[in-house]
């Protein structure tokens, strides 16, 4: 299965971009007639929302893990508390240990599967005072990923390649993991939902976009033939339910969304 997976997406890598962008006429007709009319493009836009483009104040974040409500003035206001002194600081102006301590605090953003990285380029380019990690299981996905950050000016981002079933961090490590387009590839969903929620840190979001069967006839048609016999899609696949019993135990589900046969969702990993 693992060779199915890593050989499909080799094949499919001259024109998996035009396929999930709806960049050509056979992509748009492919997501009107077989996925309901669902457009990937505004699906990632509004997932990649969910994370900020400056990263987030340590004490918000410790307020937000602890439950405390954070309304988007003072949200703003701390952003901009931190972007002043990151600015002093490199003018050469002196700053005490605790501005310097909160200016320095990064999200820590685990992306997988990374994929060519179409989507989620322009949002890391905005992104530049975030530790960005992004694994892949196929080699030539990543290499396509990297060749689009090297063009971008992108030096915050450490790509490597791997199994979302075994990541190689340690527990708590992430304050965001985004998950686009890959749990209905992944073979083995418990420890891919497992492995997600160890190294996730209390307080920090699960945020996917994925097949969901059960929404779709034509989709699911699609998805249990080609799609799985060319090894882009790995059976079992989770129902809209199956999805929300994997998370409840574990996460307070913020948004939940579905289209077509697609599903969104951001949810918080409890303390």
């Amino acid at each position: 299965m693992a060779d199915k997976i890593k050989s499909s997406y080799k094949f499919s890598k001259s024109f998996y971009d035009d396929a999930i962008t709806q960049g050509k006429w056979w992509s748009k007709l492919y997501f009107k007639l077989l996925w309901g009319g669902v457009d990937d493009n505004e699906i990632a836009r509004r997932v990649l929302d969910w994370i900020p483009d400056d990263f987030k104040v340590k004490a918000a974040i410790e307020r937000e893990q602890s439950g405390a409500r954070i309304d988007s003035a003072e949200r703003e206001q701390a952003r901009l508390k931190v972007k002043a002194a990151i600015e002093r600081e490199q003018s050469g102006a002196r700053i005490d240990s605790a501005e310097h301590e909160q200016a320095r605090s990064k999200i820590k953003l685990l992306d997988v599967p990374v994929g060519t990285a179409v989507f989620t380029t322009e949002k890391y380019r905005r992104m530049k005072q975030a530790d960005i990690t992004c694994l892949d299981y196929s080699r030539d996905m990543l290499e396509q990923a990297e060749y689009r950050f090297r063009g971008a000016g992108i030096t915050n981002i450490k790509t490597m390649q791997g199994d979302v079933g075994a990541l190689p961090f340690e527990d708590e490590t992430f304050d965001y993991v985004l998950c686009m387009n890959g749990l209905h590839v992944f073979p083995n969903k418990d420890k891919a939902y497992s492995e997600i929620l160890r190294t996730l840190k209390p307080g920090g979001e699960l945020l996917a976009c994925f097949y969901v069967a059960g929404e779709q006839k034509a989709a699911d048609w699609l998805a249990k033939t080609v799609m799985t016999r060319m090894g882009w899609f790995t059976p079992p696949f989770d129902t809209v339910n199956d999805v929300r019993k994997r998370l409840e135990p574990y996460y307070d589900i913020l948004d939940f969304h579905v289209e077509g046969a697609m599903l969104y969702f951001r949810a918080r990993k409890r303390p």
